[in-house]
């Protein structure tokens, strides 16, 4: 029998015991089991208590759909260990002829080129259905219009007059950069642009490279793991991408990526205009 969100609805926390937080470690060791990025999402023994080790499953499954990490399972933790991994594969949509039509100013030959390339990344992390390819094409046309990973251009956005290139990221808190030359070494890379030294070393951890990509930043613009970059930027922000997505607020689903509205204009046109081809194609 199924239980529904409405019927698991209490708020669990450290030192709840009972029925509910055997549902609780289960649906986590579920997670776990079928789902290869939701690292340490492991509450380990199915015991009813939840003890230091639900906990931290808990946060780990928390931070990885974009909640507050607060090890405390309310209404939204609720609905997001509801919401099923499995959706459609809908890369056969995704052809170069349809695909051109979202770039309509990318040359032909890097759609042929790299479009196998990020549809096998999405399909590996369970986002190759209908919506999170949009979301990751629509994204490249944002970030990079000619569909290359590239690096970023020199510009009055991160290089202030008669200063050295990217000065501007230099110091950047936000980005992890905390020294001169950290701006131009940990630029902007890859399909989806990834930027500052915090980055670097947490998605060179996620891909299992150890800190190659903070040794060799470069690497972020090797078409195989520009796409990887890609794919697991977009899984750690699944859950409210798709809530974003499900009621086409495009500029909310932008902001998950870039934290602000950069490329709008050019994403939601990419968007609307890849949407459309898939629906006349199932139809």
């Amino acid at each position: 029998m199924k239980t529904s969100v409405r019927e698991l609805s209490s708020l669990l926390k450290l030192g709840s015991t009972g029925a509910e937080v055997i549902t609780l470690q289960t649906k986590l060791r579920d997670k776990f089991n079928s789902m290869a990025s939701l690292r340490n999402v492991n509450p380990g023994e199915i015991d009813g208590i939840f003890g230091t080790n639900t906990k931290k499953a808990v946060i780990a499954f928390q931070t990885s759909v974009g909640l507050i990490p607060d090890g405390i399972v309310g209404q939204n933790t609720w609905a997001a260990l509801n919401t099923s991994n499995k959706h459609t594969v809908d890369t056969g949509l995704f052809t170069v002829d349809a695909v051109s039509q979202m770039f309509d100013d990318a040359p032909r030959r890097n759609i042929e080129k790299y479009l196998p390339t990020v549809l096998k990344a999405l399909e590996k992390l369970e986002l190759g259905d209908r919506d999170m390819i949009l979301m990751a094409l629509s994204t490249i046309r944002a970030e990079t219009a000619s569909f290359a990973p590239i690096s970023e251009f020199q510009s009055r956005h991160n290089t202030t007059p008669d200063k050295h290139a990217f000065n501007r990221y230099d110091f950047r808190a936000d980005l992890g950069n905390g020294a001169v030359g950290d701006g131009a070494k940990y630029r902007g890379r890859g399909f989806i642009q990834l930027t500052g030294k915090a980055n670097y070393r947490i998605y060179s951890q996620r891909l299992g490279m150890g800190d190659r990509l903070l040794i060799d930043p470069e690497l972020a613009n090797e078409p195989e793991i520009a796409a990887d970059i890609l794919a697991y930027f977009l899984k750690d922000k699944e859950y409210l991408i798709r809530q974003d997505l499900a009621s086409l607020d495009l500029k909310a689903a932008r902001r998950r990526v870039n934290g602000g509205s950069h490329g709008l204009e050019r994403f939601t046109t990419a968007f609307h205009r890849g949407r459309a081809f898939a629906i006349n194609a199932i139809a």
